[in-house]
């Protein structure tokens, strides 16, 4: 069952490398027999060489720090300067085709911010997309495998602290994560070794440094509503909170709520990254009032992204220009992570133009071979 499951896997990224236009190198297929990887380590390897074979044809370096792009916010891909490579996520293998959320363009695109090499994730995905946790956090992986050493991540986030108003930006400095907690973890499963331990801690994911810089660089620009610290607090949605849950996140200590985050905070965290958090509270979650009252909308969260995209565009630009100098030089090297996922037994093959429809008919060949072969063996 495992054997056909993981052939499953090897077939889906062979025809998907196939069947989109991938032809301007050899492609590396993986064998079917690397026994020594399990399946889900291998799509974000399969990623990773992807794109750093592209970033080699374009003469573009690896990234050092990567950004992630939350609702209305993928204008931060605009802060990328000089020579830039946009690669749709539909192009990447082992990616969803497309992001479904209105905000989120899916596509990321390499490029220099404030002197750094740097990827830009314009859009992610979702659990209440219907995403698996381990494709949530499928970026970040990636990015580990590319070698970067500072993730950005940002989102729109609802405010349950009363002091937060609408427009202030958080530096997170720890999280509630109740679907973490009950076993809804991309952590959960097999353990990559060579991205990070099997037990990680979360206590120290928000580092002290990264959140001083960005207060460093908020007062520089005399942005003054920047908040240096704060909880939060995520849910898988899509709805948004009953006026009961947002006083119970209130009452467990979370400042602010949001739907995405903290699984690629996690991941980050466990392959060594360091992680700065910056939440854009879009509107005030309602914890008391009559029905109907505030109620919150996807619309008004979009509003307040695009009424401060500017101004986060900029404070994250001078965050950079400050992590640049102040942050990377003293960073300890980094372990490469090796992208073969079968050193022993690769295969390498010339693309053959398979249609998308013979590949549909081969995958259902192979599922239902795979079927009549189980069932003849439960006989």
């Amino acid at each position: 069952g495992h054997q056909f499951f993981d052939n499953l896997v090897i077939l889906q990224l062979q025809l998907q490398k196939q069947t989109q236009g991938i032809h301007s190198h050899k492609t590396t297929v993986l064998s079917t027999s690397y026994l020594n990887m399990h399946s889900s380590f291998v799509p974000y390897r399969v990623a990773a060489d992807y794109l750093t074979k592209l970033l080699e044809a374009a003469d573009l370096p690896l990234p050092v720090v990567g950004v992630i792009c939350g609702s209305g916010l993928s204008g931060l891909s605009k802060t990328l300067e000089g020579k830039k490579l946009t690669v749709p996520y539909k192009d990447i293998p082992g990616f969803p085709s497309k992001t479904t959320v209105q905000g989120h363009s899916g596509e990321l695109v390499f490029g220099m911010l404030s002197g750094v090499p740097a990827i830009c994730f314009r859009g992610r995905f979702h659990t209440y997309e219907g995403h698996a946790p381990k494709t949530v956090v499928l970026p970040v992986n990636v990015m580990r495998c590319l070698d970067v050493r500072i993730c950005i991540i940002t989102n729109a986030a609802g405010g349950l602290n009363p002091d937060y108003n609408v427009g202030d930006v958080v530096a997170v400095s720890d999280h509630l994560a109740i679907p973490n907690l009950a076993g809804n973890s991309a952590l959960v499963g097999p353990n990559d070794e060579e991205l990070g331990p099997r037990f990680p801690s979360t206590s120290d994911a928000y580092p002290e440094s990264l959140r001083g810089t960005a207060a460093k660089a908020a007062k520089e620009l005399g942005i003054n509503y920047l908040r240096s610290h704060g909880t939060y607090a995520f849910v898988v949605g899509p709805m948004y909170e009953s006026k009961a849950e947002c006083r119970f996140l209130r009452t467990l200590g979370a400042d602010a709520v949001g739907m995405s985050t903290i699984p690629e905070v996690v991941v980050a965290h466990h392959c060594g990254m360091n992680v700065l958090c910056l939440s854009l509270i879009t509107n005030k979650a309602v914890m008391e009032g009559d029905e109907g009252e505030a109620v919150a909308n996807h619309a008004e969260v979009l509003e307040v992204a695009v009424k401060r995209a500017g101004e986060m565009q900029t404070l994250v630009q001078k965050i950079v220009e400050l992590i640049k100098r102040d942050v990377i030089p003293s960073l300890a090297p980094s372990r490469k992570i090796s992208l073969a996922v079968s050193e022993e037994d690769l295969v390498t093959v010339k693309p053959t133009g398979v249609s998308t429809l013979q590949s549909m008919a081969l995958a259902c060949t192979l599922v239902g071979l795979g079927i009549f072969i189980g069932m003849k063996q439960r006989r």
